[in-house]
């Protein structure tokens, strides 16, 4: 694919879209707003904040906001204020070079992989999976990393309806799971 993701949506999503669903309004058609990158850590000492850090903002191309804990829980052995994990929010260009690199690159190299659960909508219009390992992005050296991390991604649309979002996510190659037995 020559083209990236936002001119790949300007030029077929929108149209296809809108096929299916008749909007009356080009403002109805469903987009993605924005894309959220988070990974928790069990162990909160500062080299691995950093290490997740690091790897988050080679992934995304920005860097993350490093999220505390709210409160303190004696059972998980955690302190208010104590570094727990990093985010970033990806809008914008960045979100679509990230999107592509997702579903041509990391997702094919993810282990085992049959295809993203078509169920993990939010009712509301948003998608989100985890991710098991950090390495699936080419941009982790393997021989660099000191630990596997997992990481979620939330793909916030604009949609209302699960079924829009759904179809908009196809639209961007998206590969659910029994995609191929409805094309």
């Amino acid at each position: 694919m020559s083209a990236n993701y936002q001119t790949l949506y300007q030029e077929q999503v929108i149209g296809m879209l809108n096929e299916k669903f008749g909007y009356e309004n080009p403002m109805q058609v469903p987009k993605i707003e924005k894309i959220i990158l988070n990974t928790g850590l069990k162990e909160a000492d500062n080299k691995a904040i950093e290490a997740a850090v690091a790897d988050m903002t080679l992934i995304s191309g920005q860097k993350p906001v490093v999220t505390k804990a709210k409160k303190s829980i004696a059972g998980f052995k955690l302190r208010e204020n104590t570094p727990i994990g990093c985010k970033v929010t990806l809008r914008g260009k960045r979100m679509y070079e990230f999107l592509e690199r997702l579903v041509n690159i990391a997702l094919p190299r993810v282990r085992d992989f049959r295809g993203l659960s078509p169920k993990s909508f939010d009712g509301k219009g948003n998608y989100a999976f985890g991710l098991k390992e950090q390495i699936v992005f080419p941009e982790i050296d393997y021989d660099k990393i000191d630990k596997i991390r997992g990481m979620d991604v939330v793909i916030v649309t604009s949609s209302d309806n699960d079924d829009h979002a759904r179809e908009l996510l196809r639209g961007f190659n998206l590969p659910f799971t029994g995609q191929q037995q409805q094309q």
